[in-house]
């Protein structure tokens, strides 16, 4: 088993603290069945750093924890994020196929959960979280990953 140092620990920290805090910022946008969350963005940071699978899930445990919907958003939400981020991963090579699995396990996910905790119509909802998730992860998340690659060299 390969060791984690201290390098890939901080990655991992920084990731998870930007999303909550992106979260917390704007939080009246991130949460509920209309939704669009910035921090989605760095769902596509696996196609840069495997760490960054970790770092948007507890980043993504803790915002719905604290901001969204309490325990089982947080189970819930993470998972989802989980999922995506490994599907994303998966699909590194190719940064516009990578962008997707973020947009439907969240629609999906979300938008059933909505539905089941909110009584919120179904597909309405699956359709606004994803709208949201395709502008984060499209809009936003492809250019910073194109960004951060340049920087990175």
């Amino acid at each position: 088993m390969k060791r984690v140092n201290a390098k890939t620990l901080t990655r991992i920290g920084v990731i998870a603290a930007l999303y909550v805090a992106l979260c917390a910022i704007l939080a009246p946008f991130s949460f509920g069945p209309m939704q669009f969350r910035v921090s989605e963005a760095m769902a596509l940071l696996p196609v840069l750093w495997l760490e960054a699978i970790p770092g948007v899930t507890v980043g993504c445990f803790i915002a719905n924890l604290f901001f969204g919907y309490g325990i089982i958003d947080a189970v819930v939400g993470s998972a989802a994020t989980l999922i995506a981020a490994i599907l994303t991963y998966f699909l590194r090579k190719k940064i516009w196929a990578a962008a997707i699995p973020p947009v439907i396990v969240n629609a999906v996910i979300i938008g059933l959960m909505l539905y089941i905790m909110e009584g919120a119509p179904l597909w309405l909802t699956m359709a606004t979280v994803g709208l949201g998730q395709t502008g984060a992860c499209f809009a936003l998340g492809i250019p910073l990953v194109l960004t951060l690659r340049r920087v990175k060299g």
